[in-house]
This record gives C-alpha cells, sequence and structure tokens, in this order.
C-alpha cells in the first residue's frame, strides 16, 4: 500500500492544479456611441483613456474582458441622437450631450443656469457629479430614458464669444445673431437686442462663415479644434464659466444583464475618466488660447465690471431652473444652494447671488 506523505499530497494538489486549464475570461460586448468625431477630446479620451482603464481593472482580475465596438461621428447617431440612441439599445454605452435635451433632463442644467461662477472644468465636474450622488433628480431622469447614470463630464474651461467682426467690450455684442447651445442662450437676454440661434459645435464653424451669425458661444480648445480662428479671429474673454456638458449612460437592459464586477469597474472608471477629461479641459485651456492666436485671432479681455453688468442683467436663470425642479418634485432649491456651496467652498465667488430672489 501507497503511504502518501504531507509533501507528497501537496505535490499532487499541485500537479492536479497545473493539469487542469485556466479558467477562462468571459467576453462581454459594448457598444460605445457618440454623434461627434472621434477628434473631439472627450471621444478621443474615451478611446485613449476610459477603454484602455477598463481593461486594466477587468485583466488584473482576469475574469472578464471587455469586446469595445466604437461608434462615432454620425456612424449611428447624430450628436442629439445619442440620448435616443442608447434609450432603444442602439448604442449599449454612450456619451450623451446633455445641452440638447433641457426639457427631459432638466436637473443636467445646474451649472449652465449659473454663469460668471467658476472657470475650472475640474470643480464643475466635481461638484455636479457630487450633487448627482446626494440628490436623486439626475439618476431619475436617466432612469425615464433607459438608461443610468454613471458619471458626469466637463469638456470646457470656460465659455468664450468668437465673432466674425471685431469687438472689444459686451455693448458691441448688441444686435448680433450669436449661435449656442441650451442654457448658454439664455445669457443673450442680459444683451439689448442680441438673438440666439441654436446649433450644435459641429455647425459652429458654416454658420459663423455663411453669416447667419455674427458670434458663437464656446471654449478655447473646440475653437482650436474646429479652426474657429479662420472664421471668427476675435474673441470676447468673458469667462461665461465652465458647464458640464456630457454625461456617460449605459442602456438599463444592457446594464442589468452584466455581471456586478463589471458595472464596479465601470462605475469607478467613469469618475476617472471624468476627472482626466477636466484636467486635459484645463491644461489645454492656456495652450488652446495661444493657438487661436497663432492662428491669427486676436483676445479681447472684458472688464469686471462689464461681467457683472452683464450677470446682473440677465434673469435670474438658476432660480428658473430651481423652481421648475420643485414643480417636478425634485429638491430643486435645495441642489442649487448645495452646487454653489460646493464651488464656494473649493474658492469661487460668484459674480452674481444665483441664490437670491
Amino acid at each position: 500500500m501507497k503511504r502518501w506523505t504531507k509533501r507528497g499530497l501537496i505535490g499532487a494538489a499541485l500537479a492536479t492544479a497545473m493539469a487542469l486549464p485556466a479558467m477562462a475570461e468571459t467576453t462581454i460586448n459594448a457598444v460605445v456611441i457618440d454623434g461627434y468625431p472621434d477628434r473631439a477630446l472627450w471621444v478621443k479620451e474615451f478611446t485613449n483613456f476610459f477603454i484602455p482603464e477598463v481593461d486594466k481593472r477587468l485583466a488584473e482580475a482576469g475574469e472578464y474582458k471587455m469586446n469595445w465596438q466604437e461608434n462615432y461621428g454620425g456612424s449611428i447617431v447624430k450628436p442629439k441622437g445619442v440620448l435616443e440612441g442608447v434609450q432603444l439599445g442602439l448604442g449599449d454605452i454612450g456619451i450623451v450631450t446633455t445641452i440638447f435635451h433641457s426639457s427631459k433632463l432638466p436637473s443636467q442644467g445646474i451649472s449652465g443656469s449659473t454663469p460668471f461662477v467658476a472657470s475650472d472644468a475640474r470643480a464643475v465636474a466635481q461638484a455636479v457629479d457630487e450633487i448627482a450622488r446626494e440628490f436623486p433628480a439626475m439618476n431619475n431622469e436617466f432612469a425615464a430614458q433607459n438608461q443610468v447614470y454613471l458619471a458626469t463630464g466637463v469638456v470646457l474651461d470656460t465659455y468664450q464669444v468668437f465673432c466674425t467682426d471685431e469687438v472689444s467690450s459686451v455693448s458691441d455684442l448688441e444686435g448680433k445673431k450669436i449661435a449656442g447651445a441650451g442654457l448658454n442662450l439664455r445669457y443673450l437676454e442680459g444683451i439689448k437686442d442680441a438673438a440666439g440661434v441654436r446649433g450644435g459645435l459641429t455647425d459652429f464653424y458654416n454658420m459663423l462663415q455663411t453669416g447667419l451669425v455674427d458670434c458663437g458661444m464656446l471654449w478655447p480648445e473646440a475653437a482650436k479644434t474646429f479652426k474657429i480662428a479662420e472664421v471668427a479671429p476675435y474673441m470676447l474673454k468673458a469667462d461665461l464659466g465652465a458647464v458640464n456638458s456630457k454625461t456617460i449612460t449605459v442602456n438599463a437592459d444592457y446594464w442589468a444583464g452584466l455581471p456586478d464586477p463589471v458595472k464596479d469597474v465601470l462605475q469607478e472608471v467613469a469618475i476617472a475618466y471624468r476627472d482626466h477629461v477636466a484636467g486635459i479641459a484645463m491644461d489645454r485651456a492656456q495652450a488652446s488660447r495661444d493657438a487661436y492666436v497663432a492662428d491669427g485671432g486676436t483676445i479681447v479681455d472684458v472688464s469686471a465690471e462689464d461681467r457683472a453688468a452683464w450677470a446682473n442683467a440677465m434673469p435670474n436663470v438658476a432660480q428658473e431652473w430651481a423652481a421648475n425642479l420643485n414643480n417636478r418634485g425634485e429638491a430643486g432649491t435645495d441642489m442649487l444652494s448645495a452646487y454653489l456651496g460646493k464651488l464656494q467652498s473649493a474658492g469661487f465667488t460668484p459674480v452674481r447671488d444665483w441664490t437670491a430672489e
């Protein structure tokens, strides 16, 4: 009869384990959509940061891996169609440009309704995302669109005004046709006879070139990417503020079928992506302004008095935003106070007190 020693038992167990096939990773397909082209900052960094980071974290556990299918630039949806595309399952994960959907996603307008507060993408991204986790409104709105909220993104350091003809002050915008998107069109109500014209970032170049508008509100990094200096060589540096405009969402049906470890990684990386993109936006802000000048653009600084006059001439869009949410049964007033409080704690003092009636 063969006698087994402790060492022999251990050796036999190891030999048996080595003989068994390694546990195979489960592959999960993920269709990602955005209507903007892959040269757009947030799209490029989804490819260069989000996807590799998810892959790396899943590989460390060795249980799951993703098979990514990226579809950008209108191949599945146009820029305004991402929300519906994810809702219908045309994409599993989407980068929703929330400023196009103020009626369906009103709480996403929190930073757009509070201009002249913070020209820092990092601070605004963190504050908005914290509000989303402390109050149910944002999650509720996406749930109604068959989606799960992952994280908010801020890709712009601050809105500025780019014009085809020379401008030297805010008063030079009076009577102008100015392109904008979403809530920033409300800012123009503080300027005499200014007319807002709705458009998307990919439309602005042609709108300015053809004379459909005299100016456009966008940010320097986008102006560089989309060669705005060629058609609007004057930038009025008004520092209207950073605005959350991108949110990563997941189709709710797709989400329900994901394993918990994959859900955890997607949520963690979405927050890391939020901070990564906001950091790049701030890192590129000065370089983008320099590039605008190098391409023939001229930058005109708006005085503190001019900024204050513009802010105070606007309707209190923040109070309107809060009241709209209150009427929907959400805590709009509390959200507004909490959001501005977060920015105040981070060192940002608003030009106008938006909490005042």
